[in-house]
């Protein structure tokens, strides 16, 4: 029997593991503020729905990144403060986060997620932490297909150029 053959939850974490849920942690924490920063200045009500779902899923994920550190003995990241709720009305216009601003960055998270995810999964020999991540890479997905909809209909979509005509060889 190998040393990695039982159950993966007692199997040792390797650095690549440990690095991977730190970052992943440290990440989770800064998006939950960023996100609830982004709420108080998204004026569009779909947006701001879309803003909540980003904000649970952090939080969720957190909870499970924090408690996987916790039981091997690793001491967590800095996290900022939880944001207060602000009246849009009460941000100058001119200091404001704009809707399509908010709306593109997050795209740009979902998609660094993605990838972030499908490297931990394949760095990781945990299969308890493998499936953790494939189940956050199915969820992140999931948030910017919704995002990517919404993007659409309002508008907010700016496509690269694109490719009609392509000479033959």
């Amino acid at each position: 029997m190998g040393i990695l053959t039982g159950n993966p939850k007692d199997e040792p974490l390797h650095y690549g593991e440990v690095f991977n849920i730190w970052t992943s942690l440290a990440a989770g924490y800064s998006m939950i503020a960023g996100y609830q920063t982004f709420y108080n200045h998204a004026g569009d009500q779909d947006l701001k729905k879309i803003i909540e779902d980003f904000i649970q899923f952090a939080r969720d994920e957190v909870k499970q990144l924090e408690k996987i550190l916790k039981l091997n003995g690793v001491g967590l990241p800095p996290a900022p403060p939880e944001r207060p709720e602000a009246r849009i009305e009460n941000i100058p216009p001119g200091a404001r986060f704009n809707d399509p601003e908010i709306s593109a960055a997050l795209s740009v998270d979902v998609a660094a997620g993605l990838v972030a995810c499908s490297q931990a999964m394949g760095m990781t020999m945990r299969e308890d932490i493998g499936m953790m991540y494939g189940q956050f890479h199915t969820a992140k997905a999931q948030l910017g297909a919704k995002l990517l909809r919404l993007n659409k209909a309002k508008g907010w979509l700016i496509p690269p150029p694109l490719h009609l005509h392509h000479p033959l060889h």
